[in-house]
């Protein structure tokens, strides 16, 4: 057995992630449909953006790789879908502004309340986000975490776990266009998303020199694996920075679309 060979995933535990993106996917279609037949209508691009986020976290949870399961280029990719594809995805299709659109205006009410929250505005920070994404995969890869995830499959579903809340974090932080009344300035995210850009940088190029002490791969899976992290990075968060751009004239044009949300929708149909 390959020494960086992670726990095979069985079909119980395979299940468990299944179920739970078919749960979240159907409530979201059903939201989606509700909305669609109101006069303002849904955007359908963010319904299909969604489905593709759960589809993906799906996949990546379930290990399912074209590469040989004990390939630390698979496991590289996994983390790629799980903490930066997958995440994407989910903020475009603006989950948060469908659930005010759905819920009864008491519920939103209490939504826009935990929106403008000082917790909230902590959680939802440009580099709150950018210390979870990518300090969470320095500490996996430069600290025995990831030799410890190979014998603990709850540690190695845990890191997956946390990865996919942090790079949902950051690209809603970025990018999301669901309400953020505390959101900074576009130029300020733009500095974030650069240092995020050169931090993911470093990090495939430790790879690729074999500077990772924790992680025992043959040479060539491991400058695999960091190609995989520096061009699928930059692509994602070329993705990313579309995905900011897209939501900037909005935010500038539209004095609402910065206040705090409550029980009502955002003024856009399209949102």
């Amino acid at each position: 057995m390959n020494p960086h060979l992670h726990p095979q995933v069985t079909g119980t535990e395979a299940a468990v992630p299944l179920a739970v993106a078919c749960a979240v996917a159907a409530l979201y279609l059903i939201m989606a449909l509700r909305a669609h037949r109101d006069p303002r209508g849904w955007n359908l691009w963010r319904t299909a953006s969604f489905l593709a986020g759960i589809a993906l976290a799906a996949a990546a949870f379930a290990s399912a790789s074209p590469l040989p399961p004990g390939d630390f280029r698979s496991h590289m990719l996994q983390h790629l879908m799980i903490g930066m594809y997958a995440p994407l995805a989910l903020v475009v299709g603006a989950p948060v502004t469908l659930v005010l659109r759905s819920v009864p205006v008491p519920a939103g009410r209490v939504i826009g309340r935990a929106l403008n929250s000082r917790l909230m505005a902590l959680l939802s920070h440009p580099i709150v986000g950018l210390l979870l994404a990518v300090g969470g995969m320095a500490v996996l890869y430069f600290s025995p975490l990831y030799t410890a995830t190979l014998t603990s499959p709850l540690l190695h579903h845990a890191v997956h776990a946390h990865f996919l809340l942090a790079g949902y974090v950051f690209a809603y932080a970025i990018a999301g266009p669901d309400p953020a009344p505390h959101r900074p300035s576009v130029p300020f995210r733009l500095v974030v998303l650069g240092i995020a850009i050169a931090a993911h940088a470093s990090l495939a190029q430790l790879i690729y020199a074999g500077a990772l002490v924790q992680v025992e791969a043959p040479a060539v899976q491991l400058r695999g694996a960091a190609d995989l992290m520096y061009y699928g990075g930059d692509i994602a968060e070329l993705l990313l920075a579309v995905a900011m751009v897209s939501t900037w004239r909005p935010l500038r044009a539209a004095g609402p679309a910065r206040r705090p949300a409550g029980a009502t929708a955002p003024a856009s149909p399209s949102r």
